[in-house]
This record gives structure tokens, sequence and C-alpha cells, in this order.
């Protein structure tokens, strides 16, 4: 896909959510041997080096790659975020990162405004090569934009069938924000649902690649995560099907208001380890 500053992001990426540190680099690895070339982590998620090793590991030249990273939480702030981005960038030993987000909005600390400033100075400088944001609903995309030079290029938040947050697409994509998906199966818990297993047995092939395809459809950009080889390479899988529109009607129906992940209007935490 085309981000609104004409970098180019893979559709399909891998995501190391809860992926231990003590394990990211094979497990990153096994996903840049099954063809991902997009891997996404986070300051948040302590595993920042291993992603780097298994890039390094890899032998693949570092453009073929794109690499995401995001904000810690306890991090906003002018002055932190630029500390916070320098360790980052260390951890993953890169010179440059081609996608750096704002995690969460924590609109009670009042400071992505000035956070977002940084970015735009990293932006400016070639450090980054995208900058967007992650869970910010549409209020916290309204607020950002009223202030900002540079528009977000994403906005990463939850979405999964049972969960799709349509006013949060629909503000981030008029705004220009291209929507990345993340916990994009609902972790494991929406590949029973009976449209799922009804389109996976029509076509073949197992829930979780149904999901991927119908965000895949929906033109979403999405980033399924596994520490299995096999499932690792199986979501990767997902180019040689097609949904139809009453398989992409039915299961785009079973969205309800249950989310998963904190609710981004009163998520305060640091992401800081006790």
């Amino acid at each position: 896909m085309t981000l609104n500053n004409d970098v180019r992001i893979p559709q399909l990426g891998f995501g190391t959510f809860q992926v231990d540190e003590k394990e990211t680099q094979r497990v990153v690895e096994a996903a840049l041997e099954a063809g991902y070339r997009h891997i996404d982590t986070a300051a948040g998620y302590y595993n920042e080096a291993g992603v780097g090793a298994a890039l390094r590991a890899s032998g693949l030249p570092r453009e073929e790659v794109f690499l995401t990273t995001k904000l810690r939480n306890g991090d906003q702030g002018r002055d932190r975020a630029r500390e916070a981005f320098e360790a980052s960038r260390e951890a993953l030993g890169v010179d440059a990162v081609d996608l750096y987000l704002i995690h969460w909005p924590v609109p009670s600390k009042g400071l992505a405004g000035e956070t977002w400033e940084t970015f735009r100075e990293l932006y400016e400088e070639g450090a980054v090569r995208a900058i967007g944001v992650s869970n910010f609903l549409p209020d916290h995309l309204a607020q950002l934009l009223a202030g900002a030079d540079v528009t977000p290029a994403v906005n990463q938040i939850e979405v999964h069938p049972s969960f799709q947050q349509p006013q949060t697409q629909q503000a981030s994509r008029e705004a220009g924000l291209a929507v990345e998906a993340y916990a994009p199966i609902g972790q494991g818990a929406d590949l029973e649902l009976a449209p799922v297993t009804e389109a996976a047995e029509a076509h073949g092939v197992s829930p979780a690649q149904v999901v991927i395809r119908w965000h895949l459809q929906e033109g979403r950009i999405v980033i399924p995560k596994s520490a299995t080889p096999e499932r690792i390479v199986s979501n990767a899988d997902v180019f040689g099907f097609e949904l139809d529109e009453a398989q992409m009607s039915a299961i785009s129906g079973l969205d309800t208001p249950e989310r998963m992940f904190p609710d981004p209007q009163t998520a305060d935490f640091t992401q800081f380890r006790s």
C-alpha cells in the first residue's frame, strides 16, 4: 500500500506483541524466511533488540524490510520522546525506522501534541520514513490534527471480526490515514465464529487465513502474530483465494462493541517494567 507521504508499506506484516524477548530473534527470523517483509514491534514490548538481531541474521538488505516501532506511553513529551526514539533505534540497530507510532493517546496526560512535534522533527530529519499513531479514537485524531503540520500516515487500532471500530476507521481514512489492524484474529477467539469457519471450509483454508484475507480485502494493513512456525507460514499464505461478497458481508456483520484491549479514552499505563 502507498501511505499519504508516498512511502510504500507491505499490507501484510508480522506482529511481535507478547513475543518473549528470548524468543524474538527465532520467531522473527522464521517470519522473514516465510516471506514477511514488514515487522511490527514497540518499545513497550521489550523485544526490539531481538527484532534487530533477526534482521541482521537474515542477511536481507535493510531496504527490503519495513520496520515499525512505537513510543511507550511514559516516554511522551518533547524531550523524552526523542531520547526514547534514540534508544529504540539503538536497540534495533538501524539508521532509520520506517514507521514510528505514538502507541496510545493517553489523553489524561495531554502530551500527544508536543510528542507529535518531536515525531515531525524526526521525520524531517530522515530518522523515520513515516510517522503515525496507534489507538487514537476520532476525538484524539481531531485534536492532534488541529495543531499538526504533518498528518499521521497510519492509525494502528484493534480491529477483528467481533470488534471493528467503524467510526474510528472512517475518521482515520477521511483524514488520510491508513488503518492498520492489530489483534486481527481477535487473539484466536474470532476463529470459531460461524461465518469464518464456513468460509474456511468453502475455500479449503484455515479460519485464520479467512480473517486475514478479510482484512486485506477491506483495505487494511494487517499484522498477524504467531510463535508457531507452521502458523507463521500459513498466515502469510492468503493470496491464493478471494472471499466473495456474501462471505465478506457475513464476517463484517459480526461486529460488537466489545473490545479486548484497554479503552484509549482511559488507558494511561506507562508501559515501563515494574
